[in-house]
């Protein structure tokens, strides 16, 4: 199996969810191997700063928390599978017309590419085809579509899963090119954040720094591709998103940050289960 067929295995749902297995977290079963892998966002949880962890904990305990943390989700939600739907379709518009015209070229990393006007113009049909999404989830949507419009010039993989053997498991959005750093796929991470655009985002930031370093160790596992840096996009309900780019050095030392933190993670659960037996 080559490059291009190992990463197109990823958009199949080999992986399923096996909470009874713990109820403490989030656990992914493969439904090919029967191994079992806890999610990357739930290692990123138990081995975030003590700091994030207190705030989240004061922040769960006020009245509302709840039902503002359920809003957020689904207005999430809304926007990521507006984003699924419209790069899935400009993915096919695009290789379809490529091939058709015989503009659908191999490069030497074994991705396929086709000029960057065409992906530009499937873009644009996918968008003007795309149905509407729910009010509270449409200027984030928004937001993160016209991110896509103005700087993607490739795409290569949507909504891709897989695991590693440190023990995770995890779906990524995209594999994409954009402007500027054409034949560079980045991994790419649409994110959702109610908050003004002056507070500060720190500590969200260093988790989803880290939470590509995942996706890119996931994909190197899988697919062998290392990625050439990464995209962190938090869109607002309004005006542009706030961008965060890596480039490939600083997403390599997130992947070693991520393997330290897994390691931590699983330590910690070993800890708890010999306290237990003990």
């Amino acid at each position: 199996m080559d490059t291009i067929d190992r990463l197109a295995a990823l958009r199949k749902k080999s992986l399923v969810r096996d909470d009874a297995t713990d109820p403490d977290g989030r656990i992914y079963r493969c439904t090919e191997t029967g191994q079992s892998f806890h999610s990357v966002t739930r290692i990123l949880g138990t081995t975030s700063s003590e700091t994030s962890q207190k705030k989240l904990a004061a922040w769960l305990a006020r009245p509302g928390s709840a039902e503002t943390r359920d809003a957020a989700a689904k207005r999430g939600t809304g926007a990521h599978n507006h984003m699924e739907l419209i790069l899935k379709l400009a993915q096919r518009l695009a290789r379809a017309t490529a091939n058709k015209k015989g503009i659908w070229r191999q490069g030497e990393d074994g991705l396929y590419r086709c000029p960057p006007k065409l992906t530009k113009w499937a873009l644009e049909r996918a968008v003007a085809g795309a149905p509407k999404v729910t009010w509270a989830s449409s200027g984030y949507a928004r937001s993160l579509r016209g991110w896509a419009m103005d700087h993607i010039v490739q795409i290569h993989a949507v909504e891709f899963s897989g695991h590693h053997p440190a023990g995770m498991a995890g779906a990524a959005d995209c594999l994409i090119e954009i402007a500027g750093m054409e034949n560079k796929p980045i991994i790419c991470d649409w994110k959702t954040s109610g908050k003004s655009i002056h507070a500060p985002m720190e500590d969200q930031l260093t988790n989803y720094r880290c939470q590509t370093g995942a996706y890119s160790l996931i994909l190197k596992n899988m697919c062998g591709i290392q990625a050439a840096g990464g995209a962190i996009v938090v869109a607002r309900r309004s005006g542009a998103p706030v961008t965060t780019l890596m480039n490939q050095d600083e997403l390599i030392a997130q992947e070693t940050i991520f393997l330290e933190r897994a390691q931590r993670h699983f330590d910690q659960l070993q800890a708890q289960r010999d306290l237990i037996e003990d």
